[in-house]
């Protein structure tokens, strides 16, 4: 063969996106493992299918519960030592929990959820497929679709001999979409499982780009504004006797949280809802109430409630700080408190950790020909179980799961070509963290 007839090969191959050819830095082992995926992707793909034509919205705790009794059995097969959870002490259907014991070395975390946001009275309830790579169907992307790309990525590792050199545990919970209560109970296996894991990875759908994951999300708290006045006829507001009234007090908090926090950098606060006047009555859910009062009438109450993200426990402590010395400058009259429930999602801080899982997530994507991977932004990045890892294990990221759009939404859909792109890069990936001698013990 001529060199000029070689070249034209080359570039057919390179045109065709041949699989095996441009992987320069790909190692036997890792070939192994690509072909072990292209195997048993059409087998993937068909329990996708089956998993999304099962409602499993939260509160469907049977369907719940058979989501992950299909997955259950798939890695029942794989060797792993599986169980389904009770999830009566916090109301939800339970969790997956599956466990691989390997030989001394990494010790892997991985992340999915069983559950959907589409309950059994959506009308969204089973799937189509809109072209030969993309389906609409309820949780493909969120997450369905992730899960599957789990248990395809052990699955390539296993055949390729390697699997027993890490040890796995994988948590798919049943209440991501809508936590149970209380969350210490309904995280807990998660958190236990982190205490115990080197790298934890989420499969989420993270923005929905196949071309980012997700290093850092932020942590969410929510908070209660209650403010008091004199009650007065109008015609004395703005005496010394009097002073402003709740509402104009209100009005001066909301007003400084924004001039002093609403420029720093991915921090945001919320208020959800707002009631003032004479009387104000609470829901006991704190979701809302009603408000009544006279325009005659200087404001006796007003109550705010909203919620604040951040990107760090210290970002979040810096905010509550400010935000409590605004509370605390009340116009005359008035006297006002502010109290923070910190029982919402926790930030998963953007750690050196991290940000080397990035580098290393990069570099599998590349070798395998698939391009350049980028961070999310967080601000893009909503709350999800990977948070729950933060301050546990030494690297973490997320949306390692199945590219999609519209989660959440009748629209939503998975691109299924990408299944086996995202299981060649999860168990590349594994398998080079497995030899790394830091987890080597």
């Amino acid at each position: 063969m001529t060199l000029k007839s070689i070249l034209k090969t080359v570039l057919f191959l390179f045109i065709l996106g041949a699989p095996y050819f441009s992987f320069a830095q790909v190692s036997r082992t890792e070939k192994k493992i690509i072909k072990a995926v292209d195997k048993h992707t059409d087998e993937s793909v068909d329990l996708l299918k089956k998993a999304v034509n099962i409602n499993s919205g939260t509160m469907n705790f049977e369907g719940v519960r058979k989501v992950g009794e299909l997955f259950q059995s798939e890695l029942d097969k794989l060797g792993f030592k599986t169980r389904l959870t009770s999830g009566d002490a916090f109301g939800r259907a339970g969790h997956l929990i599956a466990t691989k014991e390997g030989k001394p070395g990494l010790k892997l975390l991985l992340i999915g959820h069983l559950d959907t946001v589409f309950e059994t009275d959506s009308p969204f309830q089973s799937s189509k497929m809109e072209n030969d790579s993309i389906m609409n169907a309820p949780g493909v992307a969120d997450m369905k679709g992730g899960d599957v790309i789990i248990i395809l990525a052990m699955q390539a590792l296993k055949d390729a001999g390697v699997l027993d050199n890490m040890s796995v545990e994988i948590v798919m919970t049943g209440d991501e979409e809508k936590s149970g209560s209380p969350l210490e109970l309904s995280k807990k296996d998660l958190v236990e499982a982190a205490k115990k894991a080197d790298v934890a990875l989420g499969f989420e759908n993270g923005d929905g780009n196949p071309e980012t994951i997700v290093i850092s999300r932020r942590g969410s708290a929510e908070w209660l504004l209650e403010v008091k006045g004199n009650a007065a006829h109008s015609s004395q507001v703005f005496t010394e006797k009097v002073g402003t009234g709740s509402i104009f007090e209100t009005a001066r908090i909301l007003d400084e949280f924004y001039k002093q926090l609403s420029t720093e950098e991915i921090l945001s606060f919320n208020p959800g809802f707002i009631l003032g006047g004479t009387s104000v009555d609470i829901k006991d859910d704190l979701t809302g109430g009603s408000a009544s009062g006279k325009t005659n009438v200087v404001a006796q109450k007003t109550v705010v409630r909203g919620d604040i993200r951040a990107i760090s426990i210290a970002q979040l402590e810096k905010a509550k700080k400010v935000m409590r010395e605004i509370v605390s400058n009340n116009y005359p009259g008035t006297n006002a408190e502010i109290s923070f429930e910190d029982g919402g999602y926790p930030p998963l801080d953007p750690s050196e950790g991290n940000k080397e899982i990035l580098k290393y997530y990069n570099e599998v994507s590349q070798d395998l020909g698939f391009g350049k991977v980028y961070a999310v932004n967080p601000r893009d990045a909503g709350a999800a179980d990977i948070s729950f890892t933060s301050g546990y294990v030494e690297m973490a990221a997320d949306g390692l799961g199945l590219s999609g759009a519209d989660d959440h939404t009748i629209h939503e859909t998975g691109d299924i070509s990408k299944v086996s792109v995202q299981a060649k890069r999860a168990a590349i990936l594994m398998y080079r963290l497995s030899k790394m001698d830091r987890f080597q013990k």
